[in-house]
Protein backbone atom coordinates (compact mmCIF):
# COMPACT_ATOMS: atom_id res chain seq x y z
CA UNK A 1 0.00 0.00 0.00
CA UNK A 2 1.60 3.27 -1.15
CA UNK A 3 0.09 5.80 1.25
CA UNK A 4 2.42 8.71 0.46
CA UNK A 5 2.48 11.09 -2.52
CA UNK A 6 5.65 13.05 -1.80
CA UNK A 7 8.77 10.88 -2.07
CA UNK A 8 11.91 12.54 -0.70
CA UNK A 9 15.22 11.41 -2.21
CA UNK A 10 18.41 12.32 -0.38
CA UNK A 11 21.51 14.05 -1.74
CA UNK A 12 23.87 15.16 1.01
CA UNK A 13 25.83 17.35 -1.48
CA UNK A 14 22.82 19.71 -1.59
CA UNK A 15 22.38 20.35 2.14
CA UNK A 16 24.61 23.46 2.20
CA UNK A 17 26.85 21.89 4.83
CA UNK A 18 24.05 20.74 7.13
CA UNK A 19 24.04 17.14 8.39
CA UNK A 20 21.74 15.04 6.20
CA UNK A 21 19.81 13.45 9.13
CA UNK A 22 19.02 16.94 10.47
CA UNK A 23 17.61 18.03 7.10
CA UNK A 24 15.60 14.80 6.78
CA UNK A 25 14.26 15.26 10.33
CA UNK A 26 12.93 18.71 9.37
CA UNK A 27 11.33 17.32 6.21
CA UNK A 28 9.65 14.59 8.26
CA UNK A 29 8.39 17.20 10.72
CA UNK A 30 6.94 19.00 7.70
CA UNK A 31 4.91 15.95 6.73
CA UNK A 32 7.13 13.82 4.45
CA UNK A 33 6.12 10.18 4.83
CA UNK A 34 8.66 8.41 2.62
CA UNK A 35 12.42 8.87 2.30
CA UNK A 36 14.80 7.19 -0.11
CA UNK A 37 18.42 7.07 1.03
CA UNK A 38 20.40 7.56 -2.19
CA UNK A 39 24.07 8.26 -1.58
CA UNK A 40 25.81 6.17 -4.21
CA UNK A 41 29.38 7.20 -3.39
CA UNK A 42 29.38 5.92 0.20
CA UNK A 43 31.01 2.67 1.32
CA UNK A 44 28.75 -0.10 2.61
CA UNK A 45 29.74 0.77 6.19
CA UNK A 46 29.03 4.51 5.77
CA UNK A 47 25.73 3.79 4.03
CA UNK A 48 24.73 1.37 6.79
CA UNK A 49 25.46 3.91 9.54
CA UNK A 50 23.53 6.66 7.75
CA UNK A 51 20.66 4.24 7.06
CA UNK A 52 20.49 3.38 10.78
CA UNK A 53 20.13 7.06 11.67
CA UNK A 54 17.39 7.56 9.08
CA UNK A 55 15.64 4.37 10.21
CA UNK A 56 15.35 5.79 13.72
CA UNK A 57 14.03 9.11 12.39
CA UNK A 58 11.50 7.59 9.98
CA UNK A 59 10.20 5.28 12.72
CA UNK A 60 9.68 8.29 14.97
CA UNK A 61 7.51 9.92 12.29
CA UNK A 62 5.82 6.71 11.07
CA UNK A 63 7.40 7.21 7.66
CA UNK A 64 8.75 4.67 5.17
CA UNK A 65 12.50 4.29 4.61
CA UNK A 66 13.63 3.09 1.20
CA UNK A 67 17.26 2.26 0.38
CA UNK A 68 18.60 2.85 -3.10
CA UNK A 69 19.96 -0.33 -4.71
CA UNK A 70 21.48 -1.89 -1.55
CA UNK A 71 19.22 -4.80 -0.64
CA UNK A 72 21.73 -5.96 2.00
CA UNK A 73 21.60 -2.62 3.82
CA UNK A 74 17.80 -2.43 3.55
CA UNK A 75 17.54 -5.83 5.23
CA UNK A 76 20.23 -5.02 7.81
CA UNK A 77 18.53 -1.86 9.10
CA UNK A 78 14.94 -3.10 8.76
CA UNK A 79 14.02 -0.61 6.03
CA UNK A 80 10.59 -0.67 4.40
CA UNK A 81 11.97 -1.39 0.96
CA UNK A 82 14.42 -0.69 -1.85
CA UNK A 83 14.55 1.51 -4.91
CA UNK A 84 15.93 -0.37 -7.90
CA UNK A 85 16.93 0.67 -11.41
CA UNK A 86 18.34 -0.64 -14.64
CA UNK A 87 21.73 -1.40 -13.05
CA UNK A 88 20.29 -3.12 -9.97
CA UNK A 89 19.43 -6.71 -9.21
CA UNK A 90 16.32 -7.59 -11.28
CA UNK A 91 13.00 -6.92 -9.53
CA UNK A 92 12.01 -10.61 -9.63
CA UNK A 93 15.20 -11.68 -7.83
CA UNK A 94 14.99 -8.79 -5.36
CA UNK A 95 11.46 -9.88 -4.48
CA UNK A 96 12.70 -13.37 -3.72
CA UNK A 97 15.23 -11.95 -1.25
CA UNK A 98 12.95 -9.34 0.30
CA UNK A 99 9.79 -11.39 0.63
CA UNK A 100 6.25 -10.25 -0.15
CA UNK A 101 5.96 -7.43 2.40
CA UNK A 102 8.88 -5.12 1.65
CA UNK A 103 8.32 -2.41 -0.94
CA UNK A 104 10.11 -2.33 -4.27
CA UNK A 105 10.25 0.96 -6.14
CA UNK A 106 11.71 1.08 -9.64
CA UNK A 107 13.32 4.05 -11.41
CA UNK A 108 12.06 3.95 -15.01
CA UNK A 109 13.11 6.17 -17.90
CA UNK A 110 10.59 4.98 -20.49
CA UNK A 111 7.03 3.65 -20.62
CA UNK A 112 8.32 0.20 -21.68
CA UNK A 113 10.70 0.07 -18.71
CA UNK A 114 7.92 1.11 -16.31
CA UNK A 115 5.61 -1.60 -17.67
CA UNK A 116 8.31 -4.23 -17.35
CA UNK A 117 8.94 -3.22 -13.72
CA UNK A 118 5.22 -3.53 -12.95
CA UNK A 119 5.09 -6.91 -14.67
CA UNK A 120 8.10 -8.11 -12.62
CA UNK A 121 6.44 -7.17 -9.33
CA UNK A 122 7.48 -3.59 -8.46
CA UNK A 123 5.09 -1.82 -6.06
CA UNK A 124 5.56 1.62 -7.60
CA UNK A 125 7.62 3.42 -10.22
CA UNK A 126 9.43 6.74 -10.39
CA UNK A 127 9.36 8.07 -13.94
CA UNK A 128 11.65 10.65 -15.44
CA UNK A 129 13.41 12.89 -15.85
CA UNK A 130 10.27 14.90 -16.59
CA UNK A 131 12.19 18.19 -16.74
CA UNK A 132 15.84 19.07 -17.19
CA UNK A 133 17.83 18.44 -14.01
CA UNK A 134 21.56 18.10 -13.24
CA UNK A 135 21.06 14.85 -11.30
CA UNK A 136 19.56 13.10 -14.35
CA UNK A 137 21.63 14.48 -17.26
CA UNK A 138 23.19 11.08 -17.92
CA UNK A 139 19.73 9.77 -18.83
CA UNK A 140 19.51 12.15 -21.78
CA UNK A 141 16.94 14.76 -22.65
CA UNK A 142 13.94 15.24 -20.34
CA UNK A 143 10.93 13.12 -21.24
CA UNK A 144 8.29 15.81 -20.74
CA UNK A 145 4.66 15.54 -19.70
CA UNK A 146 3.27 13.46 -22.60
CA UNK A 147 5.25 10.27 -21.85
CA UNK A 148 4.45 10.81 -18.16
CA UNK A 149 0.72 10.84 -18.92
CA UNK A 150 1.18 7.81 -21.20
CA UNK A 151 2.94 5.89 -18.42
CA UNK A 152 0.24 6.84 -15.90
CA UNK A 153 -2.43 5.45 -18.24
CA UNK A 154 -0.47 2.27 -19.00
CA UNK A 155 0.32 1.29 -15.41
CA UNK A 156 -1.83 -0.11 -12.62
CA UNK A 157 0.69 0.69 -9.86
CA UNK A 158 1.40 4.16 -8.44
CA UNK A 159 3.72 6.35 -10.48
CA UNK A 160 5.79 9.26 -9.15
CA UNK A 161 7.03 12.03 -11.45
CA UNK A 162 10.77 12.58 -11.00
CA UNK A 163 13.39 14.97 -12.32
CA UNK A 164 13.38 18.73 -12.12
CA UNK A 165 9.87 19.00 -10.66
CA UNK A 166 9.53 22.31 -8.81
CA UNK A 167 6.74 23.73 -6.69
CA UNK A 168 5.66 25.80 -9.69
CA UNK A 169 5.25 22.73 -11.92
CA UNK A 170 3.38 20.47 -9.47
CA UNK A 171 -0.01 21.44 -10.87
CA UNK A 172 0.80 20.41 -14.46
CA UNK A 173 2.57 17.25 -13.29
CA UNK A 174 -0.35 16.13 -11.10
CA UNK A 175 -2.75 16.91 -13.96
CA UNK A 176 -1.34 13.85 -15.76
CA UNK A 177 -2.96 11.70 -13.08
CA UNK A 178 0.29 10.54 -11.49
CA UNK A 179 0.16 9.35 -7.88
CA UNK A 180 2.72 11.82 -6.63
CA UNK A 181 6.08 13.52 -7.00
CA UNK A 182 9.64 12.45 -6.12
CA UNK A 183 11.90 15.34 -5.15
CA UNK A 184 15.46 16.09 -4.10
CA UNK A 185 16.57 19.72 -4.23
CA UNK A 186 13.20 21.38 -3.52
CA UNK A 187 13.46 20.00 0.02
CA UNK A 188 17.10 19.00 0.61
CA UNK A 189 18.48 22.34 -0.62
CA UNK A 190 15.70 24.47 0.92
CA UNK A 191 16.72 26.92 3.65
CA UNK A 192 13.72 25.69 5.66
CA UNK A 193 13.07 22.02 4.78
CA UNK A 194 10.11 21.82 7.18
CA UNK A 195 8.24 24.69 5.52
CA UNK A 196 9.27 23.50 2.04
CA UNK A 197 7.87 20.01 2.70
CA UNK A 198 4.68 21.45 4.16
CA UNK A 199 3.90 23.73 1.23
CA UNK A 200 4.85 21.10 -1.38
CA UNK A 201 2.56 18.56 0.28
CA UNK A 202 -0.31 21.03 0.39
CA UNK A 203 0.05 21.64 -3.33
CA UNK A 204 0.43 17.96 -4.24
CA UNK A 205 -2.55 16.91 -2.13
CA UNK A 206 -4.71 19.74 -3.46
CA UNK A 207 -4.21 18.54 -7.02
CA UNK A 208 -4.21 14.83 -6.15
CA UNK A 209 -7.74 15.02 -4.82
CA UNK A 210 -9.00 16.21 -8.17
CA UNK A 211 -8.47 12.80 -9.80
Amino acid sequence: MIDFNLYLITDRTQTAGRELPAVVAEALAGGVRSVQLREKDLSARQMFELALQLRMLTREYSAALMINDRIDIALAVGADGVQLGVGSLPVVDARRLLGPDMLIGYSAHSVAEALRAECDGADFVTFGPVYRTPSKLKYGEPLGLSPLAEAVNALHIPLFALGGVKKTSIEEVMATGCHGVAMISEIIAATDPLEAAKSLLEKIEKHATQH
